[in-house]
């Protein structure tokens, strides 16, 4: 049976004149021969990478951590897009008293859990790639430009930031550093993978890629199933030691076992499904459910996850081999 290959990498970039980093973006118009070579036209677009910052009960840390993340310098342009996911103290009210053009605050009315935060704060980016990035201090912004760096110059498209057990970190629990250490491994046993950091927050993903792919999972499962996927679709993230400063339950740390469990649920889940099941569908279409979220004191409906995008192939992108 031939196999046929879906480029991971159709992205190349230089530096543009003005000073700023263009990408050319390759979109595959049709599968040539047997050996399945892609014949691709080229655009050129200017990198920006979307922050995505989702925020539950964080009043105490939410104002340092966009601060440190706006006053980072950065080698490409940037925005920072905060969803408040149905706090019950003054998160978003205070992430809205800080004025930068880059800067834009959603709140979700009722909590829905962090993986559906982060795909709201997708729906609305405007960048080429998205990076979520935690509102608890956890993770240095100082380290965002490290993960761009081989998107610019080594044409890496997925990029992890990943916590080096021992090295530029610190856990407040033995417990967390051999179990993220554990699930690792066992994503690697079945993706033959080898990467070092399962459930990173620093992701660098292609907006278009991530909103391509039939992401399911409405909380901290999110982290799992979007690395699992990649794995599962041949996809190797190139990976940057990062800084990590672990909190304790105590500090207002949410993860707890039930996580772990659904932790290897997932992995074996995306493990078993058939590589084309894993996109989401060409024929859903855009879906607006009258809930309402507010940005800035401003009404919006909220829109669904689920939708075509431009500038990727109907067909399975961004993959390689099928099953």
């Amino acid at each position: 049976m031939t196999r046929r290959r879906i480029l991971t990498s159709l992205m190349s970039n230089h530096l543009s004149g003005e000073g700023g980093v263009e990408l050319s973006v390759g979109q595959p118009d049709e599968v040539h021969g047997d050996k399945g070579a892609l014949i691709s036209t080229t655009e050129t677009v200017q990198l920006k990478i979307s922050i995505l910052m989702c925020a539950f009960n964080e009043q105490q840390r939410i104002e340092q951590a966009i601060n440190e993340v706006l006053t980072t310098r950065y080698p490409c342009d940037v925005e920072l897009i905060v969803v408040d996911d149905g706090s019950t103290d003054d998160t978003a009210l205070v992430a809205e008293k800080i004025r930068d053009p880059r800067l834009t605050v959603y709140r979700h009315e009722v909590n829905q859990g962090k993986g559906r935060a982060l795909r709201t704060a997708a729906d609305y980016a405007t960048g080429t790639h998205i990076l979520p990035f935690d509102a608890d201090l956890e993770y240095s912004s100082e380290d965002i430009p490290r993960l761009i760096e081989p998107l610019i110059k080594r044409r890496y498209n997925v990029v992890y930031g990943a916590r080096i057990f021992g090295f530029n970190t610190v856990y407040q629990s033995y417990r967390y550093a051999v179990g993220n250490r554990m699930f690792t491994r066992l994503a690697n046993m079945l993706f033959d993978a080898s990467i070092s950091d399962l459930h990173t927050c620093l992701k660098l993903v292609p907006l278009a890629l991530f909103r391509r792919l039939d992401l399911r999972q409405p909380g901290f499962g999110l982290d799992t199933e979007l690395t699992a996927v990649l794995l599962r679709l041949g996809i190797r993230p190139f990976e940057v030691p990062i800084s990590y400063y672990s909190r304790s339950h105590a500090q207002g740390k949410k993860i707890n076992w039930h996580d772990a469990l659904a932790c290897v649920a997932i992995l074996l889940r995306v493990r078993t499904r058939r590589k084309k099941r894993l996109f989401v569908q060409a024929t859903e279409s855009i879906t607006v459910r009258p809930e309402v979220m507010e940005q800035s004191g401003t009404v919006h409906h909220e829109l669904l996850p689920c939708f075509p995008i431009t500038g990727l192939p109907n067909g399975e992108p961004d993959a390689v081999a099928t099953s």
